[in-house]
């Protein structure tokens, strides 16, 4: 990973992680254990999704701009379907809250997309490149 791309996953995973543990405190305080193992699940799952998914775009990113995007794209859908997926196959589950586990991971997610959004609208990366030239135009 560059430089770059560690900020922007520190900038996602900082604010994730303390609305997770919020999410963990609350959880246990209005249900006890079952409510914290859930929120917990939930904190644990956004982040490694998201964590891999940052990851992939990143690798992608040195291949080129064509595979970032691909990468980005296929990678959000994969994401989402998987979520979505689990948190059908979780639901009835007894051995922890699957309702606060869908919060959590609303919560989190949210918190990590704002994150992200954040840390790269901080990077005052260059959306061109400086002395370049462009094909088709010449001195004249």
């Amino acid at each position: 990973m560059q430089a770059n791309d560690v900020r922007v996953l520190k900038g996602a995973a900082v604010p994730t992680l303390i609305v997770g543990l919020v999410a963990v405190v609350v959880a246990a305080v209005a249900t006890g254990a079952q409510g914290a193992l859930g929120a917990g699940i939930g904190l644990v799952l956004v982040a490694a999704f998201f964590t891999v998914g940052l990851v992939v775009v990143s690798w992608a990113g040195r291949v080129s701009p064509m595979a970032m995007m691909t990468a980005a794209v296929v990678g959000y859908v994969v994401k989402i379907l998987a979520v979505m997926a689990l948190m059908f196959a979780f639901d009835g589950v007894t051995a922890f809250d699957s309702r606060l586990f869908a919060l959590s991971v609303i919560c989190c997610t949210l918190a990590w997309t704002i994150g992200e959004m954040r840390g790269f609208m901080k990077l005052k990366m260059l959306y061109v490149e400086p002395e370049t030239k462009v094909p088709g135009q010449g001195r004249g």
